[in-house]
C-alpha cells in the first residue's frame, strides 16, 4: 500500500495545529487517535480527511516531531502503514520496533 500524497499546505498546516492543540490538552504521555483531528476539523465530514491526517502525521513523525504506534509499537514513518494507529508526542528516543 503506498503512503497517500500530501494534503494541500492550508489543510496541512491546520491539521498540524489540531493536533498539536489536543497534545497540549493531554498528559504529557497521552495519545491521539487521527480520527480525533479529523474530527474536530470536520466534523460531519471527518471520514473524507482520514488520509490526510494521516499523510500529515507522517511527515511529523518523519521529522521526529510526532511518533506513530500501533498496539504499542512505535512505526517507521517511511513504511506503509496499515488499521488504526495511536499519534503521541515525538522525541529524539523514539525507536522504530
Amino acid at each position: 500500500m503506498t503512503p497517500a500524497p500530501p494534503p494541500a499546505d492550508d489543510v496541512a498546516c491546520a491539521i498540524e495545529r489540531a493536533l498539536l492543540d489536543l497534545f497540549a490538552r493531554r498528559n504529557p504521555g497521552a495519545s491521539v487517535c487521527p480520527s480525533e483531528v479529523a474530527r474536530l476539523l470536520w466534523p460531519a465530514a471527518w471520514r473524507e480527511h482520514m488520509s490526510d491526517v494521516r499523510a500529515v502525521a507522517r511527515a511529523l513523525a518523519a521529522q521526529g516531531r510526532v511518533t506513530v504506534t500501533q498496539r504499542g509499537r512505535v512505526l517507521d514513518p517511511q513504511a506503509p502503514w496499515r488499521g488504526p494507529v495511536r499519534l503521541a508526542r515525538g522525541g529524539r528516543d523514539n525507536r522504530v520496533a
